[in-house]
């Protein structure tokens, strides 16, 4: 952030560039809660692309303008715009032009984040978004009132005055956020509570993790720390203070009773046991996945860090109803087909997709749409010995190429890469360049009892994607 302190920015216009994005949505959101003037472009409402989510920011106080530099009126205007977001795109130039204060998201959320009188920040590879979403419902059951920002519409604050929940403006003294080490802005963030849910590749290699991880946990007053994972639990003597939470590791201090998992296709429960007080309390959670259990057990340890009892928390999850786009079931077909909007898209999140689906019985058709040529280039090998290892002989994976956005960004290595490392490892994969065909190949190959699981980030329209697929089978 370059010559702007806390009280000039109070009272600052902002300008998103890409104000319908994951990210940038939500933060818009809070700023406009907040007080502030908020205005933005996107290219996909320039191109059509969700036009109801544009709609619905114009009608809520959003100024809209084309991406084309004419939103930027005034050298007051603090423009918001993504690292990524080149010197060539009309709003960046503009901005540059008028002498415009630039801030990415990550700078602007974490100087509200870090006004906070108490704060709660949810790090770690995967599972950021869902364990955000748990934390806000818990805080809001017992009657606090957080203001949350999170990468995914959290299904139990969406109402007809915010179909686009991925925020919550509440108090500006209670601050729960997601916080990324994707672009390093995790080193941001001085958090009150700080959770750490894992630790694995994605963007950076693990040695960058490692420092990022451990600088983190160092910043916090006090670590809530995944002791199931092993690069988690070893950065834990970074912590001056910790709470420890583990579905494998029976001694960590929010923990569960061996035996008692039980699973079904649409949740899970166990008994939880509070190693500090040797309390069990019935878990029942209205989604699937060992590693929603082990989700649940951060945000129980986050918030017992806060003060609120491990039996507030247990009860307020029983209520959860999840996030868009995390295992989330669009429909079951009159003929038994089942389609799934997942936002799987490192190894990681994949991986937990695919072991959920594989808990029960039916085959998998898993599309898969990477999220970036660079990405890929990252985590390619990863993933396919993910998708290898994790379906079966009966099971498919379906992929497109990249997302692409534009820019300069090296376009060499693609999705085919991907797709023979698949088969080299034992599995079944097909490269289909174009999306829509592989939608064509998924309808005409699908019968009953398949599981049809559409995975992919950063592209809104991978859930028209899935819906259009769900009302073919129909």
């Amino acid at each position: 952030m370059v010559g702007v302190n806390d009280q000039a920015l109070s009272m600052r216009p902002f300008f998103f560039c890409g104000i319908g994005g994951s990210g940038m949505l939500p933060l818009a959101q809070i700023a406009h809660g907040l007080g502030h003037e908020v205005a933005g472009s996107d290219r996909s409402n320039d191109q059509g692309h969700t036009p109801k989510k544009f709609a619905w920011l114009a009608q809520n106080g959003f100024a809209l303008s084309p991406q084309d530099g004419s939103g930027i009126t005034s050298a007051d205007q603090v423009l918001i715009a993504s690292a990524a977001v080149e010197d060539a795109v009309p709003d960046a130039a503009r901005a540059k032009e008028l002498g415009l204060t630039r801030m990415t998201r990550a700078e602007l959320l974490s100087s509200f984040f870090n006004e906070a009188g108490y704060s709660v920040a949810i790090g770690g590879t995967s599972g950021k978004s869902t364990v955000t979403g748990m934390i806000a419902w818990i805080l809001s059951e017992a009657k606090y009132d957080p203001t949350v920002m999170n990468g995914a519409v959290m299904k139990n604050f969406v109402d007809a005055d915010n179909p686009f929940a991925s925020a919550r403006v509440g108090s500006p003294r209670i601050f729960v956020s997601e916080v990324d080490e994707s672009d390093g802005s995790i080193a941001l963030y001085k958090p009150t509570i700080g959770v750490l849910l894992n630790v694995s590749l994605d963007h950076k290699s693990i040695e960058e993790l490692r420092a990022l991880f451990g600088n983190y946990i160092a910043e916090a007053g006090c670590a809530v720390i995944n002791f199931d994972n092993e690069e988690a639990r070893n950065l834990a003597s970074r912590a001056d203070q910790m709470v420890s939470f583990a579905v494998r590791e029976p001694s960590a201090d929010i923990a569960v009773e061996p035996g008692s998992i039980e699973q079904s296709a649409f949740g899970i429960s166990a008994a939880v046991l509070d190693n500090r007080s040797r309390e069990v309390f019935p878990l029942i959670l209205p989604m699937p996945g060992v590693h929603n259990l082990s989700n649940a057990l951060a945000a129980i340890a986050a918030v017992s860090a806060a003060g609120i009892e491990v039996r507030t928390a247990v009860m307020a999850l029983r209520n959860f109803a999840g996030l868009a786009r995390r295992f989330d079931v669009v429909g079951t077909s009159p003929g038994d087909i089942t389609v799934i909007d997942d936002f799987g898209h490192n190894p990681e999140k994949c991986a937990a997709t695919l072991r959920t689906l594989k808990a029960t019985p039916g085959r998998v058709i898993a599309f898969f749409q990477p999220h970036g040529y660079g990405p890929l280039k990252q985590m390619g090998d990863e993933l396919a010995e993910t998708f290898a290892r994790e379906l079966d002989g009966d099971d498919i994976t379906i992929m497109c190429d990249p997302v692409y956005f534009g820019g300069t960004v090296d376009r060499s290595e693609g999705t085919e890469r991907i797709t023979t490392l698949i088969n080299g490892h034992g599995g079944h994969a097909e490269h289909i360049p174009e999306r829509t065909a592989c939608g064509d190949a998924i309808v005409e190959m699908a019968k009953p009892g398949d599981r049809i699981v559409i995975m992919g980030a950063r592209d809104d329209t991978l859930s028209s994607f899935a819906r259009g697929v769900f009302e073919r089978l129909e």
